[in-house]
C-alpha cells in the first residue's frame, strides 16, 4: 500500500495528466441550456412585440370608434388598417371586435404570435381597449 503524501501525489499527477478534453465535456453539457435560454428570451420578445402591436391596434381602433357619432364598425376597420400596415409575420391570423353598449366602447385584437421552437404553435393572444363614447350631454 502507498502512503498518504504518495497517494496525494499520485491523485495531483494524474489529475494534471487527465483533464485534456474537459471542457469540451464541459461545453457539451452547458451549450443546450444556453441554446434553450437563448430561444426563451427571443421566443418571449416575439410575443411582447406581436402583444404591443394588437394594443396599438386596439386603441386607434378605440379612438375611431369613440368619435362623436362614430360606429364599432368604423373603430374595427381602422383597427384592422393598422394592423395590416404592422403587424407583418408579427401578429398572424389576427381577428378584430369591436363593441358598444352605448355608453362605452370597446375594441378586441386577438392573434397569434410565431414560434421559435420547431414543433410548438405560435402563442395565442388577445389585447383590448375600452373607453366612454362621445356625446353630446345637455346641462341645465
Amino acid at each position: 500500500m502507498k502512503h498518504p503524501k504518495q497517494l496525494t501525489q499520485w491523485w495531483q499527477d494524474r489529475r494534471g495528466r487527465d483533464d485534456r478534453g474537459d471542457t469540451s465535456i464541459q461545453m457539451a453539457i452547458i451549450f443546450p441550456f444556453i441554446l434553450i435560454a437563448t430561444l426563451a428570451v427571443i421566443q418571449a420578445s416575439l410575443w411582447f412585440y406581436a402583444r404591443q402591436i394588437a394594443l396599438t391596434a386596439a386603441r386607434e381602433g378605440l379612438t375611431t370608434a369613440r368619435a362623436y357619432q362614430a360606429t364599432p364598425a368604423a373603430g374595427a376597420d381602422r383597427a384592422r388598417s393598422v394592423l395590416g400596415r404592422t403587424a407583418g409575420d408579427s401578429l398572424r391570423d389576427y381577428g378584430v371586435v369591436a363593441t358598444s353598449d352605448g355608453q362605452r366602447v370597446r375594441v378586441r385584437v386577438s392573434g397569434t404570435a410565431p414560434s421559435m421552437i420547431p414543433g410548438v404553435p405560435g402563442l395565442r393572444l388577445t389585447q383590448s381597449a375600452s373607453g366612454p363614447g362621445e356625446r353630446w350631454v345637455v346641462r341645465e
